[in-house]
């Protein structure tokens, strides 16, 4: 046991960190090692969910790492597949195991945590009192790229300096207080989401309106690893698609029926528009035709279809 595990095994959990993972057990351990080497005078702990029953081989690779470790951690295999099953599962028993935490954060199984990360946002959170802190997840792609894939709006991040911001969108990179989830309606993460995606983004929308304060952390850097598939011009229409009908369905959840149906209609053609003029600034159809296919996505949600790329296999 290293010196950063014996101070982090004697000072109280203020701080957990949550991990939920699928089938990725090399990328959970490259995840692991960069949360586990994180240096903070607060004492903090992990919670991993694999969300494979059949396998478990992430849970193994947790099991491996961390024990030997001397950190405080649980490791939990959720048999119910969704990744809003995992992620509900992870910050549940993240607050019942240590009561004494304050502080919940979450970050995949597909990024890194850059040095300072967990000091950065935690201290973020005490000194501003915010309810909610997120920080920049930058991207390495794994296969050399255009410039039009690396700018292209899915691949954007929230940037720039340190402040108070209405919501972050994604639960990649991001700390919540324990009286955030004792306040929301439970389970937190709403498991319609749990093969279409956009939970995260549906529990920060929700969280906005129910006044939490949300920070924009700068220095709390993540990196995330982006594959080969993950950036042809395939993958990413229909991730734009996809984008569009989660947001149809967070309005559909909030609001008439008619107000929303207008909004789409509406969306059709401010979306052409806003692509047209895309095209014309940055001469990429495919960057351009974001806004565009998200106003598609919404009239696809509208007549029932939905995608769902989180249902895998067994």
């Amino acid at each position: 046991m290293d010196q950063q595990d014996l101070r982090s095994v004697s000072r109280p959990v203020e701080a957990v960190v949550c991990i939920p993972t699928f089938r990725r057990p090399d990328w959970l351990a490259r995840t692991l090692a960069s949360v586990m080497a994180q240096e903070t005078d607060f004492g903090f702990a992990l919670v991993v969910v694999d969300n494979d029953a059949t396998r478990s081989e992430g849970a193994a690779k947790a099991a491996e790492m961390l024990s030997p470790s001397g950190l405080p951690h649980r490791i939990l295999v959720e048999p119910n597949q969704g990744n809003v099953h995992a992620i509900n599962r992870a910050f549940t028993e993240a607050q019942a195991a240590f009561p004494e935490a304050e502080f919940f954060l979450m970050i995949d199984d597909d990024e890194m945590a850059m040095p300072g990360w967990l000091a950065a946002i935690v201290a973020t959170a005490k000194k501003e009192n915010a309810d909610i802190v997120g920080g920049p997840v930058r991207r390495e792609f794994d296969v050399p790229v255009a410039d039009a894939i690396a700018r292209h709006p899915l691949f954007i991040s929230i940037e720039g300096e340190t402040r108070a911001i209405d919501q972050i969108h994604g639960s990649g990179n991001c700390l919540m207080r324990r009286h955030v989830f004792t306040q929301m309606v439970q389970p937190p993460f709403d498991t319609r989401f749990n093969f279409l995606g956009g939970g995260d983004m549906e529990f920060f929308t929700r969280a906005r309106r129910q006044g939490f304060s949300t920070w924009w952390c700068e220095e709390a850097v993540v990196h995330e690893f982006v594959p080969a598939e993950r950036v042809s011009a395939r993958f990413l229409v229909k991730r734009s698609i996809r984008t569009g009908s989660i947001n149809y369905v967070i309005d559909r959840m909030e609001k008439p029926a008619g107000l929303v149906f207008a909004k789409n209609i509406g969306s059709l053609g401010l979306g052409f528009f806003r692509s047209f003029g895309l095209l014309l600034r940055t001469g990429s159809l495919l960057g351009a035709s974001h806004p565009f296919l998200m106003s598609v996505g919404r009239v696809v949600a509208s007549l029932g279809v939905l995608p769902q790329p989180y249902k895998a296999s067994r």
